[in-house]
C-alpha cells in the first residue's frame, strides 16, 4: 500500500475529496458487489489526522513517473495518512507538534489537529469512484509495527523469505485439512468466517479452538489480497467473510465517540471449522 519513495518537506491540509490507488484493478466477475464489499469493510475503523472540521492533513512526497533511468521524470504526489491504530495516529500528532510546533507558520495548523475515525469502506468507496482519475490524492496506510512483525514473523515459520511486510496484515485461524475457523456472531447468531487486523484477537479464537482442532494455526494474508479475492472469485463462501477490527481500534472509537457503540463489533461464540476454501492471495 505505502508505494511512497521517501517524505516531502510540506505538510498542509487541504479540503478535496479522498482519493487513493491501494484497491485497483478491473475484475471480469464479481462474486461480491461493490456495495457488499463496502458493506465488509464499513465496520472497520481507520483513522486520520484532520483539523476540527474534518479536513485532512496531507503531505507532499517525491517519486519518480515511468521508468528508472536519466529519463525518469520525478512527479509529487500528495499524499494522506490512515492509521490502523488510533493511538499510533495520536502519537504520530504528537511528534509533528514536538518537531514541528516552534515553527510560527505550522505551530497554529498544528494545534488543530486531533484523530478523526472513517470507516474503511468510505475510503474503498472513493477508490472505487476515483481510481482512473488523475493527480489523485494517495492514501498511505500506517499498520500497527506488532501486527506488522508478527505477520512477517508468521511468514517466516511457514519457509517464505520476507523482509517486511508490504500492506495491511490479516489473520486468519484455519486447519490445515478442515479449512477456515467460523464463529457464531452474538449480534445476529449468523455463522460468519472472521479474518482479524490484529493477530492477538486472532490468537484468542485460536487459544479457543485448539483442543477441538489441534492442528489449527493462524494463516497471514494481505487486505489487498483480500479484497481481489471478493470482488473476482465467484465463490460462496466469500459471503461469510467478516472483518474484524481490533479490539484496541474499537476501544479508541468508543472512548472517541463518549461511549456510544460503533458497528462491527467482533464476532465471537461458538467456533467450528469449515470445508476449506483457497486462501486469499497474499
Amino acid at each position: 500500500m505505502n508505494s511512497l519513495v521517501r517524505w516531502g518537506t510540506t505538510l498542509s491540509l487541504v479540503g478535496s475529496t479522498l482519493l487513493a490507488t491501494v484497491f485497483s484493478g478491473n475484475a471480469p466477475v464479481l462474486a461480491l458487489t461493490e456495495q457488499q464489499i463496502k458493506e465488509k469493510l464499513d465496520p472497520v475503523p481507520v483513522f486520520l489526522i484532520t483539523n476540527n472540521q474534518g479536513v485532512p492533513l496531507t503531505r507532499t512526497v517525491n517519486g519518480q513517473n515511468g521508468q528508472n533511468g536519466q529519463n525518469a521524470q520525478k512527479k509529487q504526489a500528495t499524499v494522506t495518512d490512515v492509521f490502523m491504530s488510533g493511538q499510533d495516529a495520536q502519537a504520530f500528532i504528537t511528534q509533528l507538534q514536538n518537531v514541528q510546533g516552534k515553527d510560527p507558520k505550522m505551530a497554529e495548523m498544528l494545534k488543530s489537529l486531533q484523530v478523526t475515525p472513517v470507516p474503511l469502506g468510505m475510503i474503498y468507496q472513493r477508490l472505487r469512484e476515483n481510481a482512473k482519475k488523475p493527480d489523485n490524492l494517495v492514501f498511505a496506510f500506517n499498520p500497527g509495527k506488532q501486527d506488522l512483525d508478527g505477520a512477517v514473523t508468521l511468514l517466516r515459520q511457514s519457509g517464505k523469505e520476507v523482509k517486511q511486510f508490504p500492506s495491511v496484515p490479516v489473520f486468519i485461524v484455519r486447519s490445515p485439512d478442515k479449512g477456515y475457523v467460523s464463529v457464531k456472531r452474538k449480534t445476529d447468531n449468523k455463522e460468519v468466517i472472521p479474518l482479524f487486523l490484529s493477530q492477538k484477537d486472532a490468537q484468542g479464537l485460536l487459544n479457543q479452538v485448539k483442543q477441538q482442532v489441534p492442528k489449527a494455526e493462524i494463516q497471514v494474508v494481505d487486505i489487498d489480497g483480500v479484497i481481489k479475492t471478493m470482488r473476482d472469485k465467484n465463490d460462496p463462501w466469500l459471503s461469510q467473510v467478516s472483518i474484524v477490527p481490533s479490539t484496541e481500534s474499537m476501544q479508541y472509537v468508543i472512548s472517541k465517540q463518549n461511549n456510544a457503540k460503533p458497528g462491527g463489533s467482533a464476532p465471537n461464540q461458538t467456533p467450528s471449522a469449515k470445508p476449506s476454501a483457497p486462501a486469499p492471495k497474499k
